[in-house]
Formats: C-alpha cells, structure tokens, sequence
C-alpha cells in the first residue's frame, strides 16, 4: 500500500490561494520537501493536494493523509494529526518495552495510514512519515488565522 501511494499518489496537484492555504514542510534530516495546499470552507476541509518529493514514507504518507482528511471537520483534521502521532509514538514505546497495545484506546480511525506503524522499527524514518501532518497542522493553524511560520519542519 506504501509503494502504491508513492508510485500513483493520490490527490497530487495544486489549489487556487485563496481560498486555499498553501503550507510548506520540510524534513531536512532526508531532504524530503511537500507543498500542501488546503481548502477550508465551513468549518470543512473541502480539498486537498500536494506537491513535492522525497522518499517513499513521506510521499506515501502525505498521500494517505489528504485521503483521510477530505470531507473531515476541522477538529476531526486534528484528531487525525493527533491519533498519527501518538501511533507513531506508542508503537516505537511498545517495539521498546515489547508490550502490547490496546488499540481499543484510540478514537480515530486511520484507515490506510495505518499501514505506516512499521515505520516506527527504523526511528529515523518517523519524521519522513509525521511530515505531512506537521505541514497539515501549520496550515489548519493559518487557516484559523494563527500564526503558524511559514515553513513547517520535523525538527
């Protein structure tokens, strides 16, 4: 599923600004860069696409995300981010402790981004995949009229 999403990704593209918000990342530890471009409308996000290159995990990963977030509120948008980031974070505790997750404690479903936990057996990689969302939440962040930086980073 990863190599699909980054050989046909989905959602590639840009936006009109504005309405949409553009928000760059970049993971300087792999060189990967993404331009996402974001369309919030009520509250919604209407429409998303990105622009950009890099390896496999974050091009797949930025891929899965605008998929996962299309058609979402705001605060599901977030939700998303957030439920991201902490499988990334209880799965690299677990791989380190070698316990078992209990997965009924997540509230959001991921879907495809799922397919993204073995990332977390080569911690290095983790910011390629976490990326996108550190660029998707600076954008919800401007969106909001925040003021988020101009360029999102995994630092």
């Amino acid at each position: 599923m990863i190599l699909d999403h980054y050989r046909a990704p989905r959602n590639r593209g840009e936006l009109p600004t504005p309405p949409a918000i553009k928000s760059e990342g970049k993971n300087p530890v792999c060189g990967d860069e993404l331009t996402l471009y974001v369309e919030v409308e009520d509250s919604n996000v209407k429409d998303a696409k990105i622009m950009g290159s890099g390896c496999s995990i974050s091009m797949a990963s930025a891929s899965m995300m605008t998929k996962a977030i299309i058609g979402k509120s705001v605060e599901e948008a977030r939700e998303t981010i957030k439920a991201f980031k902490a499988m990334m974070d209880i799965h690299e505790q677990t791989l380190e402790t070698e316990q078992s997750v209990d997965q009924d404690k997540a509230k959001t479903d991921l879907g495809e981004l799922e397919a993204l936990t073995g990332v977390v057996k080569f911690p290095v990689r983790i910011k390629c995949a976490t990326l996108a969302f550190n660029t998707l939440a600076n954008a919800l962040d401007t969106s909001e009229g925040k003021d988020a930086g101009s360029i999102a980073t995994t630092e």
